[in-house]
């Protein structure tokens, strides 16, 4: 992976954490979940966004 590979995906990854967390907010003002699966799932999603950025840093060939 080059680092303009690993930057087209970080830029698709913070638009897809984006999308996630407006579709999140959206839910939780509608009701449908609660502030705490809200928070839960948002944690969640930080932790493998970092997973995945450590595993494409490794991958970045110089």
């Amino acid at each position: 992976m080059t680092q303009g590979q690993r930057l087209k995906y970080s830029i698709l990854i913070s638009l897809l954490v984006l999308g996630i967390m407006l579709g999140l907010s959206y839910l939780q003002k509608q009701g449908i979940i609660t502030e705490q699966v809200f928070q839960y799932v948002a944690i969640g999603v930080a932790i493998v966004v970092v997973v995945v950025n450590g595993i494409m840093r490794r991958k970045v060939k110089v």
